[in-house]
């Protein structure tokens, strides 16, 4: 038996209207048309994390210096979850 609100047997359910699918209400995510490519989504973060280096050895008296490299490095890191978000954001689309 069928409701007046069930789609007909076969057909795919469409979202309803007024609710937000999963990662819309990210910047730009109306942009997202073209499916995630992994190969390219691992390239970027690879890229992302080798500019994080190794982490030199300081010693105390270089604070000022370490607080500049955890300042770069925290925005190498953030840039690199800004490729996974918006990577999730298209694949919950599809």
């Amino acid at each position: 038996m069928s409701t007046p609100s069930s789609p007909p047997p076969g057909a795919s359910p469409q979202p309803r209207p007024g609710i937000p699918m999963p990662g819309s209400h990210l910047p730009g995510a109306q942009a997202h048309h073209v499916p995630a490519d992994p190969n390219r989504i691992r390239s970027q973060v690879d890229e992302l994390l080798a500019e994080l280096g190794e982490r030199p050895t300081r010693g105390p008296a270089e604070n000022t210096e370490t607080g500049a490299d955890i300042t770069r490095r925290a925005r190498i890191l953030e840039q690199a979850h800004e490729v996974l978000v918006d990577a999730l954001a298209t694949v919950d689309k599809i």
